[in-house]
Formats: structure tokens, C-alpha cells, sequence
């Protein structure tokens, strides 16, 4: 019995040594896993950033090679065609045909110059306007007398180039210059210019070209739509429209360099020139489809090279986990009684969760019924104002039909058929300020919005004296917003000077409007002013007197503020009285921040 004892002991002290190889080899497989994944992911990071930026500043030097070949072309053809008017002018057939009225020759003589220069068209116009010779003979006969190439050319006595809009979209280049005989303009030879040629060329290449004026106005575009749009927002037509490609294109973004700009939603490399003409400028978009398909061949390799260093890790690893076998069937024993516990364990949970379930059924009915309260609440809070009007009105048409004037209260009644349409827009407002939703927007004027609150005020500003000061500017300024929406927080800001002014004096409230990265709309009183600014836009919090207000005011505003993509916050003034800004981005800047 002794010696089995002794067996017995040295079995269990081998095994404790067998596990704690196992555990030992365990952890530095670990470990070296662990080095070898992260020098993996640095390599493929370091080679990534370095191959890029190798071959994006390649496939750069390319497109401002091909920049300057496309810039010299244009301004070759413009310097070809614009002699051309000169010559023609002084042209003794042509002069002498306007002057005789004998066009039988001239159109064929036009189409000669044309074949020798390579113009568009060639057009030969009386003193009235008329083409009487032209290169294409459906142009015969037409009238061009209010044309820019046609009235400047008469003001100049020079050579003349405009760029004038055709009805298909695109744009047409012309020169010109007035034909003079014995001092007297006798008509105007017009050269147009066939720039589209170059559209044409370069649609069959990747790259988006792009061809502006001095204003930034596209003129020459390989995208149709482009054309007499100003560049940057001719940028913004984005086609992706779906969440989800929008988050397809973050993530093929983050290995490559910052892309300039997106064109269709590819990302671009952009690269610019100036054109010595007029402030013409030249813009190319090169696509990084040949960058990152070079790159990700190189990272191919390098992750293939690493896989094969870990599949023969791997190999080497499976012959010894055979020894590792015993182990684990003396663990199974241990394993089976630890089941029989956890099922025992499951069995309580799921008791538990089933109770739990019918916690957060009942949780969740408190919840909607608290969401109704709310809402009634607010319904209350919200048509209080178009009620009181209504009442105003309807008293004051009551007199007008008592005094027979019929016309006056009919004025009456259909403000009052405005504001129920009001009543029916608040309820729908107020139904999307409960699920947290909103509704469509649209460019609106914050002056206009600020005129309609205070007429809706009209009636509680003829109950007090109250001095109101309004500051301006002259311009519109228009925010992308819901005007029901916006005019309904005016409004509330409103309510709540004249209410913070109850026991002055002399009441004041001054409404200001600037313009700036924002347009921003401040509402101050010289009232007692905000005792507590924590707790100033939760729901339900005020200082009214029981009957007088719920409190929601603030809370709906902040909110209808906050969907329109601002921020309304408050204050107490240097010299007394609350101050309420509201900041909404500029119609045009908020895209980005929607987005």
C-alpha cells in the first residue's frame, strides 16, 4: 500500500509538470503569434504609406504633364481663330458684297476660310443683325442683332470674344469685329470657335477635365452637367445618396491618401492651370484606380509571404498537439460535472430572464403612457398662441360685421383659417418632436420667419406696451429649414420676453440678426433675467405660476433647433435681462454638417 502511494504521488507530480509545459508552451506560441501579427501590420502599414506616396506623386507629375499638354492646345486654337476676324475684315469681296447686296459667292467663300482654319462656322452679318453669308446655310436669314458678339463687336471697332450660353447647355466661343467701309460699319464677321472638340477628346481618357472662367464658371466640362456651374458646387453633385455607399466609400478611403475632391463619387487626385487667356484656368481629376490597384499588388505579395509563414508555423504546431490529447480526456471527466452545474445555472437564468421580461414589458407600457402625458401636454402648450388669436380675431370681426364691414372681417376670418392651418401643421410638429423625427425642409428667409412670429404675437403686444427693436440686415438670409418649425421657436422666444418682462417698467425686447459662418438670431429682454441655466431647456421646468405655463417651450425649441442642424443656448446679460441665440447654418454651408 505504501508503494502505491508513492506511484500515485509521482503520477500526479508528472502530470502537474505536464501541465505546466502545456501552459508554458501556450503562452509563448502567444507571444510569438503576437510578435508576428504586429510586425505583419507594420510592414503592410509602412509599405501601404510609402508606395503610395511614391506612386500618387508619379501618377501627379503625369497629370500636370498632360495639364500643360491640353492648356497649350486651347490656348493654340484661341490664338489661331482670333487673327482670323482681322483678315476677313479687311477683305475687299466681303466688303463689297455687304455693300452691293450680291451674296451668290460669299457663303462658298466663307466655307473656304473655314476648310483653311479649322473654325466652327463662319457668319457674315448686315448692319441690321441678318446672316447673309454663313458657312452652314441653315443660318441664313437668321437674326443675331441682340447678341453680345454682335453688339460689341459695333461698340469696339476691335476684335471681340464672347462666350455666349446655347440652348442644348453648352456654351459657344466666338470672335468678332465690324466690317467698316468710308467710315461706316456695314456689318460684323463672326469666327466661332469649336472648342467642343476638345470635350470630345478628352471624354475617351479617365481623368475628368474641367475648363473655368475668370469667375470660377465652368465652361468645358467632359461632364455635361458641370456646365455653367461654379466648380466647387458642380463638385457637390454627388450621385451617393445611400448611407451605405457612403460608408462603402469611408472604408475604401482610409488606405490611400487624402483624395482632393470626389468626382461621382471616386475620390480624385485634382491638379490645376492657369490658361494665359482671360483668367481661364484648367483643372484635371485623376482618378487613384491606378495608385491603388499598383499598391495592392505589392501588399498581396507581402500578405501571401506572411501567410505561408504562419501556415508552416501551424504545421509544426499540429505535431505536437497529439501529446496535448491526454490532457485534455483527463480534463473531460472535470468538464462533464462542470456541464451538469452549468446546465443547473442556465435553468436559474432563465427563470430570472423571464421575470425580467415582464419587468421591461411593464417598464416599457409606464414609458408610452408618460409619452402621452407629454405629448397632451405640449398640444396644450403649442396651441395656446393660435387659440388666443383665433379668439382676438374672431371679436374683432364680430364688430366689423356689427358695423358693416364686410370686406375687413372676411380679412378676419381668413387669418383665422390660417391659423387652424397652423394648428394642423403644430400637431403634426409636435407628433415628430415625440419620435424624435422631422420633416422635409426648404430654403426659407429668417427675416420673413421673424415678421410672421410677430404678427402671430400681435395680440399679446397690443394687450401690453411693450417696446420691440429690431435690427436686420438688408438682405435676405436663408437657412434650409421648416418654416412651421422655425417660426413656432420665434415664437416661444418671444412668449417668454414678454412674459420675463411682466413687472418692468419700461418692458424692452430687442430681436437682432447678423450674418456670419452662421446666421445667428438673438432675442434679449430686460427682464429679472435666469435664475437656473442647468435645468433652463428640460421638459416640464418653470417659473410660471401654475395655469400659466407647462413648461415645454424651451424644451421644444431646443429641439426643433437641433433637428434644423443649430444650437439654441442662453444666457444672462452684461446689464440684466436673459439673451437667447439661435445659430443655423447658411443655406449653401450646411450640406457638409447634413451630411
Amino acid at each position: 500500500m505504501i508503494r502505491i502511494g508513492a506511484d500515485d504521488r509521482a503520477e500526479s507530480t508528472a502530470d502537474q509538470d505536464r501541465d505546466a509545459e502545456a501552459r508554458g508552451l501556450s503562452w509563448g506560441l502567444k507571444a510569438a503569434f503576437a510578435v508576428l501579427a504586429t510586425a505583419a501590420i507594420a510592414v503592410v502599414l509602412v509599405t501601404n504609406s510609402w508606395l503610395t506616396e511614391r506612386f500618387t506623386e508619379t501618377t501627379r507629375t503625369r497629370a500636370e504633364l498632360r495639364l500643360a499638354l491640353y492648356s497649350g492646345n486651347i490656348l493654340s486654337e484661341l490664338q489661331r481663330n482670333s487673327v482670323v476676324p482681322l483678315l476677313l475684315a479687311n477683305d475687299p469681296e466681303l466688303i463689297g458684297a455687304l455693300a452691293s447686296g450680291n451674296f451668290a459667292f460669299t457663303s462658298q467663300r466663307l466655307i473656304s476660310f473655314q476648310q483653311e482654319i479649322g473654325a466652327a462656322s463662319i457668319l457674315l452679318l448686315d448692319a441690321d443683325g441678318r446672316v447673309m453669308a454663313a458657312t452652314i446655310r441653315q443660318r441664313l436669314g437668321s437674326n443675331y442683332r441682340t447678341e453680345p458678339f454682335f453688339v460689341e463687336a459695333q461698340r469696339s471697332g476691335e476684335t471681340v470674344f464672347t462666350v455666349s450660353r446655347r440652348p442644348e447647355g453648352s456654351f459657344g466661343f466666338s470672335y468678332s469685329r465690324a466690317l467698316v467701309d468710308e467710315n461706316r460699319i456695314v456689318g460684323v464677321v463672326v469666327v466661332e470657335v469649336d472648342m467642343l472638340k476638345y470635350e470630345r477628346a478628352w471624354a475617351g481618357f479617365q481623368d475628368a477635365v474641367a475648363v473655368t472662367d475668370s469667375e470660377g464658371q465652368v465652361l468645358l466640362a467632359t461632364v455635361p452637367r458641370w456646365r455653367g456651374l461654379p466648380l466647387d458646387q458642380a463638385l457637390t453633385l454627388d450621385p451617393r445618396t445611400s448611407p451605405i455607399e457612403r460608408a462603402l466609400q469611408a472604408t475604401t478611403d482610409w488606405a490611400q491618401t487624402a483624395p482632393d475632391a470626389y468626382v461621382q463619387g471616386e475620390a480624385v487626385m485634382r491638379t490645376d492651370a492657369r490658361i494665359p487667356f482671360r483668367g481661364w484656368r484648367l483643372t484635371t481629376f485623376t482618378a487613384f484606380d491606378s495608385v491603388r490597384e499598383r499598391v495592392n499588388g505589392v501588399l498581396a505579395l507581402e500578405i501571401m509571404g506572411f501567410a505561408i509563414l504562419l501556415a508552416l508555423s501551424f504545421y509544426l504546431l499540429s505535431r505536437r498537439a497529439w501529446s496535448q490529447s491526454t490532457v485534455f480526456q483527463r480534463e473531460s471527466a472535470e468538464l462533464r460535472r462542470l456541464n451538469a452545474r452549468l446546465q443547473r445555472e442556465v435553468a436559474e437564468r432563465e427563470k430570472m430572464q423571464k421575470n425580467l421580461e415582464v419587468a421591461e414589458q411593464t417598464l416599457a407600457q409606464s414609458s408610452k403612457l408618460a409619452a402621452l402625458g407629454e405629448m397632451s401636454a405640449a398640444v396644450s402648450h403649442e396651441l395656446n398662441q393660435p387659440l388666443a388669436a383665433m379668439k382676438t380675431y374672431l371679436a374683432g370681426a364680430r364688430l366689423l360685421l356689427q358695423r358693416r364691414r364686410p370686406e375687413e372681417a372676411l380679412s378676419s376670418f381668413q387669418r383665422i383659417d390660417d391659423l387652424i392651418d397652423r394648428m394642423g401643421a403644430i400637431t403634426r410638429q409636435l407628433k415628430s418632436y415625440a419620435r424624435k423625427g422631422g420633416e422635409a425642409f426648404e430654403p426659407v428667409d429668417v427675416k420673413q420667419a421673424i415678421s410672421s412670429a410677430l404678427s402671430m404675437m400681435e395680440p399679446q403686444l397690443k394687450a401690453r406696451v411693450v417696446r420691440i427693436t429690431r435690427t436686420l440686415p438688408r438682405r435676405p438670409v436663408m437657412v434650409m429649414a421648416d418654416r412651421i418649425r422655425l417660426e413656432q421657436v420665434i415664437i416661444n422666444l418671444l412668449r417668454n420676453a414678454i412674459d420675463a418682462t411682466g413687472g418692468v417698467a419700461e418692458p424692452q425686447i430687442d430681436i437682432l440678426l447678423s450674418v456670419g459662418e452662421t446666421a445667428t438670431m438673438t432675442v434679449r429682454d430686460n427682464g429679472p433675467g435666469i435664475a437656473d441655466l442647468e435645468t433652463l431647456f428640460e421638459p416640464f421646468y418653470t417659473t410660471k405660476k401654475p395655469g400659466e405655463g407647462v413648461g415645454l417651450g424651451l424644451a421644444i425649441s431646443s429641439g426643433i433647433v437641433n433637428d434644423l442642424g443649430g444650437r439654441l443656448t442662453a444666457r444672462n446679460g452684461d446689464g440684466g435681462g436673459a439673451v437667447f441665440e439661435v445659430q443655423l447654418p447658411i443655406l449653401g454651408k450646411e450640406i457638409k454638417a447634413a451630411e
